[in-house]
């Protein structure tokens, strides 16, 4: 089972602060387990994806 690095789990933090302030829901958070990288959902149609290394885009 692969874990989040801390340099994702202190990006995901951040990013539920940033969209919440906002007013949008987070709606999945889920850790593809054969890239590593982290698929966020948040709102109806805000799709972030978190890389290994903390950086992160909008997909």
């Amino acid at each position: 089972m692969a874990e989040p690095t801390a340099a994702q789990m202190a990006q995901c933090y951040s990013l539920c602060c940033r969209f919440t302030n906002f007013y949008l829901s987070i709606n999945m958070v889920r850790l593809d387990e054969r890239t590593g990288n982290i698929f966020f959902l948040a709102g109806e149609e805000t799709i972030v994806t978190i890389y290994p290394n903390g950086k992160w885009r909008y997909l």
